[in-house]
């Protein structure tokens, strides 16, 4: 059991011949259950601050592993992001690539339809060409036939005819 000032105060000693002093060892004793007393209140106060520390420490303890969790939880959460953009922009990119693929497709649809359309086209004027040559050949032949010279002539000699009468 630890001693107390109160212990020291009280304390008596048993005399003896040519014992000490009774107030020098009165005197020291008082001096030493003040200092005591003092010991044991600043280590009441200590202990106090150190009880005061611990409760600020495990508060800090508990901030540090609340952080620590919230930083676990944000770096989860940042590569659950991170996976589902990967993942967005995958699908994007095949979306992109099968609208890519369709307009190609179209576009190869369209233009051998333009390339057909662009030979039958061609063979139209072809054959327009080749009728309307036929056509200006056949013309011209008529032109060149003596049956103008005669069908002139027979036109002169009907104007001589109406003319005389």
């Amino acid at each position: 059991m630890a001693l107390t000032p109160l212990d020291i105060y009280n304390k008596e000693f048993s005399r003896g011949f040519r014992g000490y002093d009774m107030d020098d060892v009165d005197e020291f004793m008082d001096h030493l259950a003040k200092d005591y007393e003092l010991l044991l209140k600043e280590n009441k106060e200590l202990e106090e601050k150190i009880s005061g520390l611990e409760d600020r420490l495990s508060h800090f303890n508990n901030i540090e592993d609340s952080l620590s969790k919230s930083i676990i939880v944000a770096q989860e959460t940042a590569e659950e992001v991170k996976t589902n953009a990967r993942k967005e922009a995958q699908l994007i990119i095949k979306e992109a690539e099968k609208n890519a693929d369709r307009i190609i497709n179209e576009a190869l649809v369209k233009a051998r339809e333009i390339t057909y359309e662009i030979e039958e086209l061609k063979k139209r004027a072809s054959v327009y060409r080749t009728r309307f040559r036929a056509l200006l050949e056949a013309q011209l032949e008529m032109l060149n036939q003596h049956d103008w010279d005669e069908l002139a002539n027979a036109s002169d000699n009907g104007k001589n005819l109406l003319d005389e009468e």
